[in-house]
């Protein structure tokens, strides 16, 4: 019928026109929710490019993490610029650097090749354990108990340490103002102290920042990104879970740690870097040779390589990491899982659907930042991941620059 009349007003072209603009409107509006969009992959994929490709640095966070490297990061950095402008002077020692660099990046990823060839292998070199996460299922369990926290809490040294050290900060020393000058070092004064809901926030945060990779001054800006996306994206979480009367302390924890994956792929890469980039200093300083030696110091840790990792890696490793230290039950694994496997928003569990939408609404907040995203490209994360002008009014009008741990 209705290519009868087309064809009886000869206008055929026009009207097939107008069908083609009527189904990629369609196409537009029924995206909400649907198979995720080739834009909606690039998008994400470009907020991780910007945080470990990227040169910029980041903004600094009230909390920022491992400040005590900033000074050593910056001195290496100089040394190598003032290293590849010597290198620059002369033709033959920029190809030799090229080489050299070339060999050694190539080194490296043979080593990572192996090293995250499986979970087994990644959880075998990370700081991750069974005690963490039983112990952050402890903390969002419907009844939370310090009697049964602080046997967990005593057995990860590290933490017990931070803990103290919080109690003891002058921070925290107004709230016990008739012992203030007495250093507490009783574990269970120390979580009594600090109480429940602050532990909820303490305790995931401490988790995280022990899994950052630490000590090497070549990842400084890439973890300083990372640390400020989580804050980011946890600020924005904690948001949407209190707009939704959601259990807060869960959502607290499972954003932080949904930085796992990140953070072994990150650490196995330096790690890897460290050990083979000194390895080959060492070996061109015995060799006496300025010009090899200037080539693998001017070497930098493959950012692209490193990426490409990440990328591949981490999203699935958020839970099977998890699964492995047999937590395939908890609610923390089943979120990561549905992320990572669901083919749609739509398919997605309730929960995770709140984390995805907390965490592209902080992929657009650093891309907008960093002026690396259009006006329409926003609207189009918006769109697919459903948000509600209430949503976007609430996330909006939060403070990004710190979180208030206690």
């Amino acid at each position: 019928m209705f290519i009868g009349l087309v064809l009886a007003n000869g206008n055929v072209v026009a009207a097939f026109n107008r069908v083609i603009v009527q189904i990629g409107l369609f196409v537009v509006i029924s995206v909400t929710g649907d198979v995720k969009p080739d834009k909606i992959i690039e998008l994400e994929h470009r907020l991780l490019h910007q945080l470990i490709v990227g040169k910029s640095k980041s903004s600094a966070l009230a909390d920022e993490l491992y400040a005590d490297l900033s000074v050593e990061s910056n001195k290496l950095e100089i040394e190598r610029e003032a290293v590849r402008a010597r290198m620059r002077e002369l033709h033959r020692s920029e190809a030799l650097y090229k080489a050299v660099s070339t060999q050694l990046t190539a080194s490296i990823n043979k080593d990572l090749e192996y090293q995250l060839s499986s979970a087994h292998l990644v959880l075998e070199h990370s700081n991750l354990n069974a005690k963490q996460i039983l112990l952050l299922d402890t903390l969002y369990s419907a009844q939370v108990d310090l009697a049964k926290i602080r046997p967990l809490v005593a057995q990860l040294p590290w933490l017990q340490r931070d803990l103290i050290n919080i109690i003891n900060s002058p921070k925290f020393r107004h709230r016990r103002p008739k012992f203030a000058d007495v250093q507490v070092t009783d574990l269970k004064l120390v979580l009594n102290y600090i109480g429940i809901e602050n532990l909820q926030a303490l305790i995931p945060y401490f988790c995280l920042r022990h899994l950052m990779p630490s000590g090497q001054s070549k990842l400084m800006w890439v973890t300083q990104k990372l640390w400020r996306y989580s804050i980011v994206n946890t600020i924005a979480t904690q948001a949407l879970a209190q707009l939704h009367e959601q259990d807060s302390a869960f959502f607290y924890s499972c954003s932080l740690m949904s930085q796992l994956g990140n953070t072994c792929v990150i650490g196995h890469c330096a790690k890897a870097f460290d050990t083979t980039w000194g390895m080959w200093l060492k070996e061109a300083s015995a060799s006496r040779d300025k010009t090899i030696y200037d080539a693998v110091m001017a070497t930098e840790l493959p950012a692209m390589d490193v990426y490409q990792q990440v990328l591949t890696q981490s999203r699935s490793l958020n839970w099977q990491l998890l699964e492995l230290l047999n937590f395939p039950q908890s609610r923390l694994t089943k979120t990561y899982k549905s992320i990572d496997t669901s083919l749609t928003y739509a398919d997605l569990t309730d929960d995770a659907k709140l984390l995805a939408r907390a965490n592209c609404f902080s992929h657009v907040y650093l891309l907008q930042e960093a002026g690396n995203i259009t006006a329409e490209e926003r609207r189009f994360m918006y769109h697919y991941y459903q948000f509600t002008e209430q949503e976007l009014i609430r996330l909006k009008a939060q403070n990004y620059r710190k979180m208030s741990l206690i």
